[in-house]
């Protein structure tokens, strides 16, 4: 099983950098299409939009499953000891409720949008589907986490590279 994740997490990693690489094609095309030329390309803000919102919810459950999450560890020598499991336990029920709780927003945000044929501004592009992508990658999120409480961060063996406090 745990195979199938690392090659799940490869894919959208390739998904991810594929949008990240178009974003950046497009914004360079504008940029010299608006100076040079004095033509921008039509609904590029609209693009790279929808583009960032794929980039960054594609990249959402893999720091969840990483356990990559921005921290602060003002406590953690406190934190860390055994007998504040229950602490950890009770963050990390806290982190699926919220991100549950987001993806569900995000979903029935989805529906309303799509009864009320919410587009994008300038190419008209429908937003319901952005927004069940959020939602669905939001509920990976909760999976993610719900996971990394029992099984711990999904983390790559090779890496050995430790980060030093300053």
């Amino acid at each position: 099983m745990l195979h199938i994740a690392w090659k799940i997490r490869r894919a959208v990693e390739l998904m991810m950098a594929l949008f990240l690489l178009a974003m950046v094609a497009l914004t360079f095309a504008d940029v010299i299409g608006r100076r040079l030329f004095g033509k921008p390309i039509y609904g590029a803000n609209d693009i790279t939009e929808h583009l960032m919102a794929l980039v960054v919810f594609a990249g959402l459950p893999l720091v969840t499953a990483a356990g990559a999450h921005l921290t602060i560890d003002l406590f953690d020598k406190v934190i860390g000891k055994p007998s504040m499991a229950w602490w950890r336990a009770l963050i990390s029920a806290l982190v699926v409720v919220v991100l549950s709780v987001i993806a569900w927003l995000f979903i029935k945000h989805g529906f309303t949008a799509a009864r009320i044929s919410e587009v994008s501004q300038a190419l008209r592009a429908p937003r319901a589907p952005l927004y069940f992508y959020m939602g669905l990658s939001c509920a990976l999120s909760a999976l993610a986490a719900f996971a990394t409480a029992f099984a711990g961060p999904m983390v790559d063996p090779a890496d050995t590279h430790e980060e030093e406090a300053l």
